[in-house]
């Protein structure tokens, strides 16, 4: 089928941080070739889904969302259907040509050949694009900032991985690892300053493995994070994600040392079994990284920690489970994603090693370490009581309108009463009560 006037483009995200951006990257690069973004769904001539491979779960979202779309063909057949991200290589040809979900397919590191790939699709024929790239950073392209609260947006600096998880997809989804020039990063954060945004999130897989080498000089990410700092100490900078085996004291110091860069790093730990994280190749172990926490409460007092955890890896053990508990209980985490183990495809794990724990032993121990962290960060928050902290307004609270919410430099989001202070300015907040999520306070 032939379809004409392909204008009105309507994205949705699944996944990470990186894949907000990497939509933000596509709704620019279409807008600035004549096409229109809609948040309406039921106007949309195509509708973008950009996709996650990381969890199982998140794939299965995913596939449950284009049946939906598809659905809507009965009534408009014109409707056309594409696939961004990193499920694009690995499930086109079920999602393309067997179950008749696509119109067009666009890896990574594809997006600046959809005004290409949309002529072609508008003559009635699939589009694909999987090749993964060496170089491409999409550097020179100024997001279009989707969903924005005004206030908060991210900035990618780097894309893909090399380090191998043994159960991670990223490598062979995103590709090699390659930096963007910091000139241009420092160039977004000012741009988005001027705009009214008030923080900045830096993006990578490994953003400490950052280097880019101009003239004589390389610029490590802690040399980039004091660059991107100093645009305007109005401006707050976070990022991530950071990974344990390189996460240096040279960082940890730019951090302490720098009011505008946040104290909170996320240091996703996946284990606290030495026998897990050999299978895991995740290059560290229990020790390495205990050392690298005592660095950070030694030189960022008050830091905030959160971390990554996996459940019921294969041949997990119940006692490399209780090194886990023991590890978050040492810790003392302020919060963490944690999720059951599923296998992937073009994974190590998947390649060499058999998912061999049993389901309704991956629920338990998932459950006890969700118990657990909220036990930890309910404990956490309420140190905070008492305490008073400068907050970035970032909006209403959920609940009240006559409420505002924002995050203080640790990252922890507070609920208080709203004030003549808008969003994208900063008050300050006496925090008076706390739950295991949400700090609650009063403005001083």
């Amino acid at each position: 089928m032939i379809v004409k006037n392909i204008k009105k483009i309507h994205i949705e995200t699944y996944g990470c941080q990186m894949n907000i951006s990497d939509s933000e990257i596509v709704a620019s690069i279409l807008t600035s070739n004549g096409y229109t973004y809609t948040e309406d769904v039921l106007s949309a001539d195509i509708i973008f889904v950009n996709t996650c491979s990381i969890r199982e779960n998140a794939e299965d979202r995913v596939r449950k969302r284009l049946q939906y779309f598809k659905s809507l063909r009965k009534k408009r057949p014109e409707l056309l259907i594409g696939l961004l991200g990193c499920m694009a290589d690995r499930t086109k040809t079920a999602l393309m040509e067997e179950e008749q979900l696509l119109d067009l397919v666009a890896g990574p590191d594809s997006y600046r050949h959809l005004p290409q790939l949309l002529e072609q699709v508008g003559t009635g024929r699939k589009a694909i694009d999987t090749i993964l790239s060496v170089d491409e950073t999409y550097a020179d392209i100024t997001p279009v900032r989707l969903d924005s609260n005004g206030v908060s947006a991210f900035i990618s600096i780097m894309r893909g991985c090399e380090n191998y998880c043994s159960y991670c997809v990223v490598p062979s989804t995103r590709g090699q690892e390659r930096s963007r020039g910091a000139a241009s990063i420092v160039r977004e954060t000012r741009d988005l300053f001027d705009k009214g945004y008030r923080e900045v999130t830096l993006l990578g897989q490994n953003v400490n493995s950052y280097s880019w080498k101009t003239g004589d000089e390389v610029i490590t990410f802690a040399t980039l994070l004091g660059r991107v700092a100093a645009v305007n100490p109005l401006m707050r900078i976070r990022f991530a994600t950071s990974h344990p085996k390189d996460i240096s004291d040279e960082l940890l110091h730019t951090i302490s040392g720098t009011p505008n860069l946040c104290k909170a790093i996320h240091l996703p730990v996946q284990s606290g079994s030495n026998h897990m994280l050999d299978l895991m190749n995740r290059k560290y172990t229990r020790e390495d990284y205990m050392e690298r926490i005592s660095a950070i409460r030694k030189i960022i007092p008050g830091c905030a920690i959160t971390t990554d955890i996996i459940a019921g890896f294969c041949d997990e053990t119940e006692a490399d489970h209780q090194d886990t508990l023991s590890l978050m209980q040492w810790v003392g985490y302020d919060s963490a994603f944690m999720f059951k183990y599923s296998e992937r495809p073009q994974t190590l794990a998947a390649d060499t090693m058999t998912d061999n724990v049993p389901e309704e032993i991956k629920d338990r121990r998932l459950r006890e370490i969700i118990d657990l962290q909220q036990q930890l960060s309910l404990a956490n928050n309420k140190t905070e009581v008492g305490r008073i902290y400068e907050i970035l307004v970032e909006g209403k609270s959920k609940r009240s309108d006559n409420q505002y919410f924002g995050r203080n430099s640790q990252n922890k989001v507070a609920v208080f009463t709203k004030t003549e202070t808008g969003p994208g300015e900063y008050v300050t907040v006496k925090i008076t009560g706390a739950t295991s999520a949400t700090l609650l306070g009063e403005v001083v």
